[in-house]
């Protein structure tokens, strides 16, 4: 790779971040006003020739002036970028965002994807991995009349699940004791495959109408147990496309946002990384070949993990958008771990 002089790489950085700004192509003398004077708009012409010619910035009609490329953008995220620090404000207002109430982690997902998308005013997504070892800790019956009962199941990661079971022969309350202690006895602490075993190695040593709403409860248990194997993904704000240039076709905007509600298991899930970010054709994805993606990855505590990402142009502020979306994530990990805030930064 040829290494680009300084002058290229300021010239560079100039044109991305003033075309992040303006989302208009940038000319030779707004370049040279930025720059102070200190270089010719004819010696910038030809800088911006070379970086054309070099695929770093791209010239969309031959009179106007540049914009960057992928490649372009890339190179400035990887070397010219300056890492934002959040203000006060900023901080103050993700905080704010982070007053959620530990539930159901489908619902804090949820919380956390819009609250992202309104600080960054893109579309934002949210996922966790959960644990495969996810198991029952503890069942209850709860009669409701002779032919039906609430089931409560509690799992390891403290979600509680309940399901109003239709018994298919009548059951005398005094029974249902047996069948609770036979459900935490012989059914906590087991994967699906196993708790249908030990359904199986039961079946002659239970009362007729006692195994019936002992296999209705392991049915709707096991069902539970492999949907919290599955990973969980939300997304949020998807009608922020509408609101920038590069969106202004609306069949353009549509095919986006028709993935965000229906093909969001395929949006970037990496892991491996504090921060990513994909831009443009480094998404695996057609739909996103002409978007960027900013993914951070957060803690939940026992082996989990969860991502929290942002869907935007190639034109988007990186930088703010990273510190943002970076700050959120170790906010989260906090909430998770600790279920505290971050301590304000002083800002000096």
């Amino acid at each position: 790779m040829v290494e680009l002089s300084d002058r290229k790489r300021q010239i560079l950085k100039v044109v991305v971040e003033d075309y992040i700004r303006t989302a208009e192509p940038v000319g030779s003398k707004a370049i040279a006003a930025k720059m102070g004077g200190s270089v010719s708009s004819a010696t910038i012409r030809n800088e911006l020739s070379d970086l054309t010619e070099m695929g770093y910035l791209e010239q969309p009609h031959t009179s106007a002036g540049r914009r960057p490329s992928p490649k372009g953008y890339r190179l400035y995220v990887n070397e010219l970028m300056e890492e934002q620090r959040l203000s006060l404000a900023e901080t103050e207002r993700i905080n704010q965002s982070l007053q959620l109430k530990m539930e159901e982690l489908d619902r804090l997902l949820s919380q956390a994807g819009r609250a992202v998308s309104a600080l960054v005013r893109y579309p934002a997504y949210a996922t966790a991995a959960r644990k495969s070892s996810v198991a029952a800790r503890r069942f209850e019956l709860l009669p409701v009349d002779e032919r039906s009962c609430i089931l409560v199941m509690m799992t390891s990661d403290s979600r509680v699940k309940s399901q109003l079971l239709r018994m298919q022969l009548k059951m005398e309350p005094e029974q249902m004791p047996g069948v609770v202690g036979l459900l935490n006895s012989h059914f906590t602490a087991a994967s699906p495959d196993e708790m249908h075993q030990r359904l199986m190695n039961l079946a002659d040593q239970v009362a007729p109408q006692q195994f019936l709403l002992l296999s209705q409860a392991v049915s709707y248990a096991a069902d539970v147990l492999e949907e919290a194997g599955q990973r969980e993904i939300v997304t949020a704000g998807a009608s922020q496309l509408l609101k920038l240039p590069e969106f202004r076709d609306a069949d353009k905007a549509h095919q986006l946002m028709s993935f965000l509600a229906d093909s969001k298991e395929e949006l970037p899930m990496p892991e491996h990384r504090p921060m990513e970010i994909l831009i443009g054709p480094e998404n695996v994805s057609e739909v996103l070949k002409d978007t960027s993606v900013v993914v951070a990855s957060y803690d939940i505590g026992d082996n989990m993990r969860g991502l929290i990402g942002v869907v935007g142009p190639t034109r988007m502020d990186y930088a703010a958008v990273a510190a943002r979306l970076s700050g959120f994530a170790e906010g989260l990990t906090r909430l998770f771990g600790k279920q505290e805030l971050p301590p304000k930064e002083d800002q000096t």
